[in-house]
């Protein structure tokens, strides 16, 4: 039953509800008898009816029924259940409803105000059921709730009047010529500024808050600088506040009071000042110049880790995007002192917000050999292993800027130990920065790659090689750094056993079909190339399928090139595909194909791919370095009579007579041994002959001396590749070259090292323009970027070519 059905209706002689006559004596009927709890049915109540047990009207269609008297019964039923009496008799139940009746008020004054209760006061519990709160105590909280919202506003307008009446004098009493009026002036406008309503006040009047700037700025009184500087803190927690001390000049005033002695003021002067910098446009430029940036640098020497935090996250928002800032803070000593405390303290925050900086500057050139003479990198490799994530990865970003200008340090085995463990963390960013940096550090640095080949780096990089799959960002760095580490040092061939015994061939030869994209191609090839120079390797690599890749990849790049040359009209420009130019990619393949080329069944396989033309064809390259490695592959398929043929049949006898006239002496090598070998079936006279012009070539018109020194010796690789006994006669022996497909070898290129790759601005961490190394959160993008984007012409000197070509000098 509704409510309404059991106060207003009553049952007539006739089975049906019919509406009481007197409305105001059917109210009373009903606040005494049901409401009240005082009918026979009604049980005991609990004040305010819940209406838990009511039953709402038949929406069904069944009224009908109940005026019919077919529902009659149901109906009665309904209204003379109630709660369940329990054995009480009906003098009991109407004594309970009566005391409860009488404590009504004291029910509800307990629920809403129960301040307002006597001490000792005990009201009877009306609640039947422990699971089921009576209607009373379900509105205490909301009603206390409301009633402090109520109390609250009060107060709020009170305190808002009070601020507006007194702001007018207490701003006469700010500008006095008392000191001590403009101290107790101060302090009150401070205490105001503790609550809201009379800060608020306080921010609507430009007037006070200029009052306020004037004071700090022009009185020499502690208590009164204190109470002032404290007030523009407070209002700095709100926009509107951060607004009125900016455009009444309060930041040339604030950055004057960061050369206080005392503590409280420096507090209230640099949190305010921070506040500014995150949240008030233009705040920058004014603190800049202020001269701001010089004053917080020297703050840097203060010893509390807290209001350094403040200090070094201030010069990170004024360093970041602003190459003006970064220089200000180098001619501070600012790199100096921020090593400092990354090596002075623990305090995470501290730490993480000077790594911030330093990861700002550490794209700067200016600031970044600063920083690493400065043992920078020492002092972040000392945090690799911290509990902390975000100050890890800033660490981790700024040596991956560094690491370029870093190649040459000293002591950083610690360093390096660290790197290779953070190989294997599960982190995307903290792998790809670590890959980096590996692959920086290790670029023509023999100790580096000694310790890191130590460590196990070899077995690390091909785990996560194999692991990352097709994130370019993490092999790239990978490959680059394995690249370095299988060349030119006393562990060389260990690593280049170890990448095979590891399982990295066949995931390494995967990364030169797509979709990988040039730079990590170009790294690969680099790779393969280093891997190739240890013989266990060859036929795991032309089993794994390496050398129909290679070609495959030289063809098209040939390709482009020529199609190039013939569209302009003109010799090669230079073509880049993500920043790679094709000719990386020929010198790469074919030097690759080189070294395979020693093996008899790669050389085989190479003859059967149709790509000696090609080999010919570069001969004519006006790049010394394509020249070299074209003359060397085509040394190393001379060795066989079938090769020899091939080369022969090309039409290559023109071009390599006219190589024997290089001044690169590796040029001039590979071709004389071509020739010799292609002449061994031609007779001794075509021997000797050849044998003659090449000594006219390289020794005529006194070039000895120019060319090998003062000993008048060639290099180690020319005698092998001619004979020295052969050349000079001096054991009656005119006899060609040794096979260069055995023996030892001292050729000009030992190894592919990659240069170093240049930091980046921010966290954008490639190795070239064109990189695939994505950007991570909080990069610095405001200045231009820390790399060449146009890479420069070919050089001419064959010392260029070998860095232009990537390769470890």
């Amino acid at each position: 039953m509704s409510y309404a059905m059991q106060g207003s209706l009553t049952r007539s002689s006739g089975g049906g509800y019919q509406p009481q006559g007197d409305p105001k004596e059917a109210t009373l009927m009903w606040q005494q008898g049901h409401y009240m709890g005082g009918g026979p049915g009604g049980g005991a109540d609990s004040g305010i009816q819940t209406g838990a047990h009511t039953q709402a009207n038949s929406i069904t269609g069944h009224e009908d029924e109940m005026e019919t008297g077919g529902g009659q019964e149901q109906v009665l039923f309904d209204m003379d259940q109630g709660y369940n009496q329990g054995g009480y008799t009906q003098d009991q139940v109407d004594e309970m409803n009566q005391q409860l009746n009488q404590t009504r008020t004291q029910r509800v004054r307990a629920a809403m105000f129960p301040e307002t209760l006597d001490e000792g006061l005990e009201i009877p519990s009306t609640q039947m059921d422990g699971n089921q709160p009576t209607a009373v105590q379900r509105l205490s909280e909301p009603s206390q709730m409301l009633k402090h919202a109520v109390v609250n506003l009060i107060n709020y307008q009170d305190d808002a009047d009070l601020a507006t009446k007194a702001i007018p004098e207490l701003i006469k009493l700010l500008n006095d010529e008392d000191q001590v009026v403009v101290s107790q002036a101060a302090m009150m406008v401070h205490q105001l500024s503790k609550k809201e309503a009379s800060r608020h006040a306080i921010m609507n009047s430009p007037l006070m808050v200029a009052a306020l700037v004037r004071a700090i700025s022009n009185t020499n009184d502690l208590e009164s600088t204190k109470g002032a500087v404290g007030t523009l803190h407070n209002l700095s927690m709100h926009k509107q506040g951060l607004l009125a001390i900016f455009k009444s000049g309060g930041i040339p005033a604030l950055v004057k009071l960061l050369s206080s002695p005392v503590e409280s003021v420096l507090f209230y002067t640099i949190t305010t000042l921070h506040n500014l910098l995150l949240h008030q446009e233009g705040s920058k430029m004014a603190v800049r110049l202020a001269g701001g940036l010089q004053k917080m640098v020297a703050l840097l020497q203060r010893n509390n880790v807290k209001f350094l935090a403040i200090v070094t996250d201030c010069l990170q928002i004024l360093a970041y995007g602003n190459q003006e800032c970064k220089l200000i803070i180098l001619a501070s000593q600012g790199p100096q002192e921020l090593v400092r405390i990354m090596r002075s303290y623990d305090y995470e925050k501290l730490l993480w917000t000077t790594s911030r900086v330093l990861k700002v500057l550490s794209v700067c050139s200016s600031n970044k050999p600063a920083i690493v003479e400065s043992g920078g990198m020492q002092a972040l490799a000392m945090h690799l292993g911290h509990v902390s994530t975000r100050l890890v990865q800033n660490c981790l970003w700024t040596l991956r800027n560094l690491s370029d200008a870093g190649t040459k340090v000293e002591n950083l085995d610690n360093l390096m130990q660290g790197l290779v463990q953070l190989l294997g963390s599960a982190d995307v960013n903290i792998v790809t920065c670590a890959a980096g940096i590996l692959s920086n550090l290790t670029c023509n640095n023999q100790k580096n790659k000694v310790v890191v080949c130590q460590v196990g780096g070899i077995e690390a990089l091909v785990r996560t090689i194999i692991a990352a799959g097709d994130r370019e960002e993490i092999t790239e760095p990978a490959v680059c750094a394995l690249r370095h580490l299988t060349s030119r040092h006393p562990e060389c061939e260990v690593s280049q056993n170890a990448v095979r015994l590891q399982g990295g061939l066949p995931t390494i030869v995967r990364l030169m079909h797509p979709p990988s994209r040039w730079p990590l191609v170009k790294a690969v090839i680099g790779l393969i190339r280093n891997l190739a120079l240890c013989p266990a390797n060859h036929a795991p690599l032309r089993e794994n399928g390496s050398i129909p890749r290679l070609v495959h990849l030289l063809i098209r790049a040939f390709q482009d090139i020529n199609g190039r040359t013939r569209s302009s009209g003109a010799g090669p420009a230079g073509s880049y595909a993500d920043g790679v130019r094709m000719e990386e990619i020929i010198e790469g393949t074919v030097g690759a194909l080189h070294i395979l080329a020693r093996e008899a069944h790669n050389r085989a396989l190479i003859r059967g791919l149709s790509v000696i033309p090609i080999f010919v064809q570069l001969l004519y390259n006006e790049i010394e370095n394509i020249q070299r490695v074209a003359a060397g592959v085509l040394c190393e398929l001379a060795a066989d009579k079938e090769g020899a043929s091939m080369i022969e049949q090309e039409g290559a006898t023109a071009p390599l007579t006219e190589l024997l006239h290089s001044r690169n002496e590796g040029v001039a090598t590979y071709a004389a041994a071509v020739l010799f070998r292609m002449s061994e079936d031609k007779g001794g006279e075509y021997t000797k002959r050849l044998s003659q012009e090449l000594r006219s070539s390289l020794y005529q018109r006194g070039q000895e001396e120019s060319l090998w020194g003062g000993d008048h010796m060639p290099p180690g690789d020319l005698q092998e590749m001619l004979g020295v006994e052969g050349v000079y006669g001096q054991q009656g022996g005119t006899q060609g070259p040794p096979s260069v497909a055995s023996g030892p070898r001292n050729y000009a290129h030992q190894g592919y090292d990659g240069l170093p790759v240049d930091g980046m601005q921010g966290l954008d961490i490639g190795s070239h323009p064109g990189s695939t190394y994505g950007q991570v959160q909080d990069m610095d993008v405001g200045d231009q970027m820390n790399y060449d984007s146009d890479l420069p012409p070919p050089p001419q000197d064959n010392n260029q070519v070998a860095a232009w070509y990537d390769t470890d000098l």
